[in-house]
């Protein structure tokens, strides 16, 4: 069973940069091949998805950090990485990594955006 531990987070300024880990277990081999989501939840809000990386490399994002945020994936760490510049008061959420389509959750890490 793949598992994911998200780590990383923490409160920064506005402006600022941040950078999330997502620690894979349980996929061997297969990790490369999986097409891994992040998704946030604000407080009040529905969890979203707004960034997945693909096995080809293809990387998807919505506006909302699109030119801001990249996903980039370590095959040998069998790590996940999001690197967030530019944060704004918004993008304060509990951050989560998952396989995409997938229900199972971890624990997230929190990251607050103070302006």
């Amino acid at each position: 069973q793949v598992q994911f531990v998200e780590s990383g987070g923490g409160l920064v300024q506005a402006g600022e940069s941040l950078t999330l880990t997502c620690a894979v277990s349980g996929a061997g081999g297969r990790f490369r091949f999986l097409a891994i989501g992040w998704y946030r939840q604000a407080p009040g809000k529905q969890r979203e998805l707004f960034a997945d990386i693909r096995y080809s490399g293809y990387t998807n994002y919505a506006d909302s950090v699109k030119g801001r945020f990249t996903v980039s994936r370590d095959t040998a760490k069998n790590t996940v990485y999001l690197r967030m510049n530019s944060l704004k008061s918004e993008d304060t959420a509990v951050y989560y990594c998952n396989i995409l389509g997938s229900n199972d959750w971890g624990q997230g890490t929190q990251v607050t955006v103070s302006s």
